[in-house]
């Protein structure tokens, strides 16, 4: 269900160097040169309608097509004058505890070999060579696709299930078509892994940022559903003021803390009383609740200054 739009002057509007991340989904596997390479090696040549292609994608049209065989990343695939490769993320069979284990995903890929598959054309680059399939955008009748595009509108929000989960963002299955939120979008606050934010199959709503028609992508957020703590950050914290904070990250440099959601600052090493021949590690860990004193606040580069030496 989609509701309650925002002013579209509110929403920054993402450049084409953004939507690049998509095609790392899976490492090795959406590289349209490996692709046309393993097809060579098997077949000696290339020959592909991409007349036929095309009117797959922008019909979203369900074709069978045949596993002739497999990478680190997904499955290579071919039927009636066509070739590509499905990554799998985008197969229904394999888990998500399975796509992280090397082992048991390559099992599970060769276990795919001369089967026939049902799927749909969800990336067709002419110019690079790249056809990508997916067997999960066929579980929506043909034409979903176009619908939902010609639907959905920037600030709307709507619900979906999360497909796949990488080191940059989330896969959101919107019923038919897929959107991304990019780790950027995840929270107001630092992430090192979109893992701790979002896992696969997990129910979410989000906020359409942007809406592709003419590449069937979709930018989504999740932290633009909440007010951005910053713009408060003002009020609420001033230089020398002491305050509450939990330690979140340690890095070479010192300690990062998190004062509210969303609101973090650097410790820097010279700000942490740390005692004779201790290291960082001996003095703090991650999840500790501390006391700060705020050095710095920089509100436009959403930054703080914190120190563990409260009094100067």
């Amino acid at each position: 269900m989609m509701h309650n739009r925002v002013a579209k002057d509110e929403i920054h509007l993402l450049d084409d160097g953004w939507w690049a991340s998509v095609l790392a989904q899976e490492e090795g596997g959406l590289k349209s040169a490996a692709v046309r390479q393993a097809y060579v090696e098997e077949h000696g040549k290339i020959s592909l309608d991409w007349e036929r292609v095309r009117t797959l994608y922008r019909q979203d049209q369900i074709v069978a097509m045949t596993v002739t065989g497999y990478n680190r990343g997904g499955l290579l695939v071919e039927g009636d004058g066509l070739f590509g490769f499905v990554p799998c993320s985008h197969l229904l069979d394999i888990p998500a505890q399975v796509q992280v284990d090397e082992v048991r995903r390559e099992a599970c890929l060769a276990a795919y070999l001369g089967r026939e598959l049902r799927l749909k054309v969800i990336e067709c680059v002419p110019a690079e060579g790249r056809i990508v399939f997916s067997e999960r955008a066929a579980r929506a009748e043909p034409g979903k696709r176009a619908e939902l595009l010609n639907s959905l509108q920037a600030g709307q929000h709507i619900r979906g299930d999360v497909t796949n989960v990488t080191e940059f963002g989330a896969f959101v299955d919107l019923g038919g078509l897929e959107g991304l939120i990019h780790i950027s979008e995840l929270s107001w606050g630092r992430v090192t892994h979109p893992r701790q934010i979002l896992a696969v199959g997990q129910c979410v709503e989000v906020l359409v940022l942007e809406v592709a028609q003419d590449r069937c992508r979709v930018a989504l957020s999740l932290k633009r559903l909440s007010p951005n703590p910053w713009e408060t950050a003002a009020q609420r914290y001033f230089i020398n003021q002491v305050v509450p904070a939990v330690i979140t990250t340690l890095a070479p440099f010192g300690a990062f803390a998190r004062l509210d959601e969303g609101v973090e600052g650097l410790i820097h090493a010279s700000e942490i009383p740390i005692p004779p021949h201790a290291t960082l590690k001996d003095v703090l860990t991650p999840g500790q609740d501390v006391q700060v004193r705020i050095l710095q606040v920089d509100i436009a580069r959403q930054r703080l200054g914190l120190s563990l030496k409260l009094v100067e």
